[in-house]
């Protein structure tokens, strides 16, 4: 026996299948403009970092190691980020706040890639390589201060709203209970 009752539509009628799409851009967490802009990130990161790595000799080399590690912790985890936010993977990590993930590492790593180039800047060896790398390294910057932007103009601070997020989520007992064989009961 069919029924039109909304209780039973969703058990008995055919769920549509799911997508076979691999990049799922625009989503929940990445609209288009910001997948742009993090591929801009990856790029510029990933330049830096083998703009440093070419460099041959340091006379101080604390500076030098410093931007070596921000600049290839920006590439990797700016791809692996990239990667799960424009792919269904990110529905398989056991994350359920990933606008909080993307909104604290997007500000650190553009912090953390200031205060590299910062420093890198003020002790190098002037050479074209080390200002090159310095160049991309303020651009990687600029890209990271942009996102960081977007994020806040588009979505808010996220760790604001983590409480009341939370709190909507709880489900809520149902108002009518189904009787037990299915049929209606006459009062």
């Amino acid at each position: 026996m069919a029924t039109t009752d909304t209780v039973y539509n969703v058990t008995t009628t055919a769920q549509e299948p799911k997508s076979r799409k691999w990049i799922i851009v625009p989503s929940e967490n990445l609209d288009k403009v910001r997948f742009v802009i993090k591929v801009i990130q990856v790029l510029l990161s990933f330049v830096a970092f083998v703009m440093e790595e070419v460099v041959t000799n340091c006379s101080q080399c604390g500076p030098l190691y410093f931007f070596e590690f921000v600049s290839c912790t920006a590439f990797l985890f700016t791809l692996l980020l990239l990667i799960l936010l424009a792919t269904p993977l990110h529905q398989r990590v056991g994350i359920n706040s990933w606008p909080i993930l993307d909104f604290g590492y997007t500000l650190a790593i553009a912090i953390l890639f200031l205060l590299a180039s910062i420093v890198f800047a003020a002790d190098n060896g002037q050479t074209g390589v080390e200002q090159g790398a310095v160049a991309f390294g303020f651009l990687a910057t600029v890209a990271f201060f942009i996102d960081f932007g977007l994020f806040v103009k588009n979505r808010g601070n996220p760790c604001r709203k983590g409480n009341n997020q939370q709190a909507d989520n709880i489900p809520r007992p149902e108002s009518e209970k189904l009787n037990a064989n299915g049929t209606d009961s006459v009062n």
